[in-house]
């Protein structure tokens, strides 16, 4: 039974990326009906902040879409030329349709230039994306970096969603299952879905790591009317979420070096006065946030 379901897979894999007549009409179709959608999640407010948003954003749904074009063409000229004319329809049309719905109008057009430069990197890109078809070592090698891509903003994705849940899951759960069916799609052999494996684990592994430090150095304000002298100084509870100092005392502004997601608290000593904050660093629709509150 098992053999039996890797074969229905494999007749499937091999059918969506090889096995389908990629004509220009079906280009041209997928490149409308892709802006139509990107361009409604991308102004409809409930997709604001979500996974949905993202496709017009950035990169992952474009290149389900680039992967499934490359392989169903039968030469790599044929491959380049029309992922080109895909996203040389797709995203400026995406920004066509939102112009009259979008208060910046065909300002909008500002963040194409982006887009174009990746347009033009897909003609050389597709060419040689084509010969993931044949499932072999080169293949492994040339979808490599797709798997590391995917791997890395799928982990990070979900380690959002964790923080704040459930912000980016469909991210996470889209790129990571993109993984594993171009792991099994486009290799030949165990060794060479092995080697995959392994660049997805230890991607994925540094994607974690990275998600749980804190890039962030600036002031921040006490609450209100919490103001001290030069001479006061901080204590903080745990130095590993964050370093904290007075900046400008008498203002009640304080120094904030934050190293990981989590809660920490602080007291602010000056002379007999001692007052103790309570400092969260964390995440909120992507965005990294802190707040100084006190505790009672």
């Amino acid at each position: 039974m098992e053999n039996e379901n890797k074969s229905l897979m494999k007749k499937v894999t091999d059918k969506l990326f090889g096995g389908l007549d990629m004509s220009w009409l079906t280009v041209i179709l997928m490149a409308v009906i892709s802006a139509i959608i990107t361009a409604v999640f991308l102004q409809v407010p409930i997709f604001k902040d979500t996974s949905f948003e993202r496709m017009g954003i950035d990169l992952e749904a474009w290149i389900l879409l680039a992967v499934f074009i490359m392989p169903n063409c039968k030469k790599p000229l044929e491959s380049a030329v029309k992922t080109f004319v895909f996203f040389l329809i797709s995203q400026p049309l995406i920004y066509l349709i939102q112009v009259p719905f979008s208060d910046m109008g065909w300002r909008l057009f500002g963040f194409y230039k982006t887009w174009f430069i990746w347009t033009l990197f897909t003609f050389p890109m597709a060419f040689v994306g084509w010969y993931i078809k044949k499932r072999n070592w080169l293949s492994t090698l040339i979808i490599a970096p797709v798997i590391v891509f995917l791997t890395a903003v799928g982990a990070g994705a979900l380690c959002d969603t964790f923080y704040d849940p459930p912000f980016l899951l469909v991210t996470g759960i889209f790129c990571l299952a993109q993984v594993a069916v171009y792991i099994f799609a486009f290799t030949g052999n165990m060794r060479q879905r092995l080697a995959l494996c392994a660049v997805a684990v230890v991607t994925a592994v540094i994607a974690v790591i990275m998600a749980s430090k804190v890039s962030f150095s600036g002031e921040s304000v006490l609450p209100e009317g919490h103001v001290y002298s030069e001479s006061a100084t901080v204590e903080v509870e745990d130095s590993s979420v964050a370093d904290i100092s007075l900046s400008n005392p008498e203002e009640g502004f304080v120094y904030v070096n934050g190293k990981k997601i989590g809660t920490t608290t602080f007291t602010v000593i000056d002379g007999d006065k001692a007052n103790t904050y309570t400092l969260k660093i964390y995440i909120e629709k992507g965005h990294l946030q802190l707040k100084i509150t006190e505790k009672e």
